[in-house]
This record gives C-alpha cells, structure tokens and sequence, in this order.
C-alpha cells in the first residue's frame, strides 16, 4: 500500500484544482473554435496549447533562473515578450504582406481609419468608469483596433496582469469580424449608400510606395516616438516589400519569421492562462469591453463615411468601407466586400475598402504609442 502511495505522490494527480478543470474547458472551446470554425488558428491553437500546458502540474517551465540553475523553457520564450520583441516582429512580416496602394491611391481613407480609434478612445474612457486603471484601461481600449500584436505589446508594456484575457478577446474578435460587423453596418446605413459605387483607383507606381514607408515612418515616429518599434518595423518590412533588391528577405518576413514568430507569441501567452489569473470578474468585463470597443470602431468609421460624403459632390464614398477601419487585415475589407455585394451584386469595394483597413494598422499603433507615452511607468 505504501509503494503505491508513493508511486501516486509522484505523479501529478494530486496536484489538480478545480481551477485547472475549469480551464480545460475554456482551452477546449478554444480548440474548438481554431480547428473546426477556423477562427484565428494560426494564433488560437499556440495560445490553447500553452494555456493546457499552464494548467497541468508541470514542474519547472516557467521557472526563474537561480545561479546556475537555468530557467524553464517557456521562462525564456517568454522573454520575447517580456523584452517587446515578438510583438515588432509580426509587424515586420504584416508589412511584408502589406500593399499600402489602396491607401495612397486614395489619401481620403485614412480619416476612415483614423474614425475607427474612436472605438479604442471610448473603451478606454469606459473602463476607467467601471473602475480600472488607466493603464489597465488604456490595454483594454486597444482591442477595438482589432489588432493582436498591438494589444499584447501595449498589455505587456502597462498591464502585464492582464496580458492574457487581452490577447484572447482581441484575437477572438479578429476572427468574429464577419458575424460581429454586419448588424452594425446595416443599422447605420441606407440601402442607397450600399449600393454606391467607387470609381476605380489609380495606378500607384513602386517609387510612391517606397516614399510612402520612409515619410510615414519619419512622421510618426517624429510626432509619436514610442510607437517607433511598431511603426519601424511595420514599415521595414513594406519597404522590404515594394524595394524590388530584397524579395528574398521579403518572403522570409512573410513565412518564416512571422510564421516561428506566431507559434512563440501564441504560446508565450497561453503559459500565462493560469486559472488562479483568467479566471477572475476582470476577464469578463474584458471580454465585454473588446465588443462595445469593436462595435463603436466600426460604427464611427461608417458614420465618418457618411460625414465625408456631405462634402463630396463627385465619386462619393461607400460607408460600407468605413467599417474596414479596424486593424483586421484582410477580413474587414472583405466584409465590406460581401456586405456591398448583397445590396448590389456588381459592386466591387475590396480595393476601396483595403485603404482604410491598412490605415487602421497605422492608427493603432499610433494609438498604443500615445497610451505608452502617457501612462507607461
């Protein structure tokens, strides 16, 4: 009897909480989510893996390192985002896969993405109501930008606490854009704007994108130097891009790195995902907080459409692309897409709607490197 206490104190059994149980089950929803509706895979299934890995009695992943004694595994891989590399990483391979065309073609949508931080503003301002900090609240906020690496680098750089529930409700959301969107896109326009075709855009030579990466990086960074990391980055891997030298670089960023870069961020914060931490009042209010700051996003960038229009007699805009101002790229642009197609099955908004959606991805960092300049410690 006493050989088979022993063997039974030596395996892990003992150890589970009801913590833990409960967790598995929200890594099986996230399971399920990733593989079988596809949402956010590339992201979910790291991020439910890790957080298996966090609620299993595993001695020693995340360990500090003491002396000589090395550190765990995930201690280290975590480093990636403790030091703010990871995050700067993704926005190197999304520039690399990144076409800023739409944009320069069309300079007028980028107060469309510049409506959508609205939503991030308002949910700030909201959280701070209901009683977090303004760092925590300025974390939260971010997630109506609907963009993942943002959000993470701007939770770990002023709620580290809240990193996971974060980073979950914004890839979350990423994914849902399809069901979320919709309903708010038709409530806030007319079937007659719907159906409003855009003329098509011009052509934008190499030498135009290529000056467009150096001066939005030299103006940003110049006017919100602590979105430096993102924005260079971001804008490094475009130029790798559209150079014409550099494509194997360029391929690298839009495959390997960013693809290795996905699996360590994903699992980095899953390994935060403990029970003792996610499942708190905190993360419900969170996860409420990303759908009021999505869907406030997405409305103040179809009203901004619609304010814009009262001052343009020719080639007036579609609301519906005001929608694709979030940071969700491609997915927002293709529901402006599909929603211009209901109303009008000959409607082709897909390019028109990419211009504020790649705004959206300057705006939010833009954005985060506001929130850093004035609350981080």
């Amino acid at each position: 009897m006493e050989t088979f206490t022993h063997l039974f104190d030596l395996t892990g059994i003992g150890d589970v909480t009801w913590r833990m149980a409960v967790m598995w089950c929200v890594v099986a929803g996230l399971m399920y989510l990733a593989v079988y509706k596809k949402f956010e895979p590339l992201l979910l299934v790291p991020i439910a893996f890790g957080a298996l890995l966090a609620n299993l009695p595993a001695e020693g992943l995340v360990n500090v390192p003491v002396g000589d004694h090395p550190g765990g595994l995930f201690y280290y891989i975590q480093q990636g985002v403790h030091l703010e590399i990871f995050p700067p990483l993704i926005f190197l391979g999304v520039g690399a896969l990144t076409d800023f065309g739409p944009l320069i073609a069309n300079p007028r949508t980028l107060l469309l993405g510049a409506a959508a931080q609205f939503g991030v503003f308002a949910t700030f301002m909201g959280a701070v109501a209901i009683g977090f900090t303004s760092q925590e609240a300025a974390a939260i906020g971010i997630i109506g930008g609907a963009d993942g690496p943002t959000s993470i680098f701007l939770a770990n750089k002023l709620a580290p606490e809240l990193l996971a529930p974060i980073a979950v409700a914004a890839y979350s959301y990423m994914a849902l854009v399809p069901l979320l969107q919709p309903p708010v896109m038709r409530a806030l326009t007319t079937e007659k704007e719907r159906k409003i075709r855009m003329s098509s855009l011009r052509p934008v030579s190499r030498l135009e994108k290529l000056i467009f990466a150096l001066v939005v990086t030299v103006l940003v960074i110049l006017l919100v130097p602590a979105a430096a990391a993102l924005i260079g980055m971001l804008m490094l891997g475009n130029f790798l891009r559209e150079c014409g030298v550099t494509e194997r670089l360029s391929k690298a960023a839009q495959n390997e790195v960013i693809n290795a870069v996905t699996i360590f961020l994903g699992a980095s914060v899953g390994i935060t995902m403990t029970g003792e931490r996610f499942l708190q009042a905190e993360t419900l209010k969170i996860l409420a907080l990303g759908v009021v700051a999505f869907g406030i996003a997405t409305a103040t960038g179809v009203l901004m459409a619609k304010l814009m229009n009262l001052f343009i007699r020719d080639n007036k805009i579609n609301p519906l692309i005001g929608s694709a101002g979030v940071s969700a790229v491609p997915m927002a642009a293709r529901v402006s897409q599909v929603e211009g197609q209901r109303a009008d099955p000959g409607n082709f908004l897909l390019m028109h709607a990419m211009g504020p959606n790649v705004a959206g991805v300057i705006g939010t960092a833009v954005a985060a490197g506001y929130f850093i300049a004035t609350f981080a410690p």
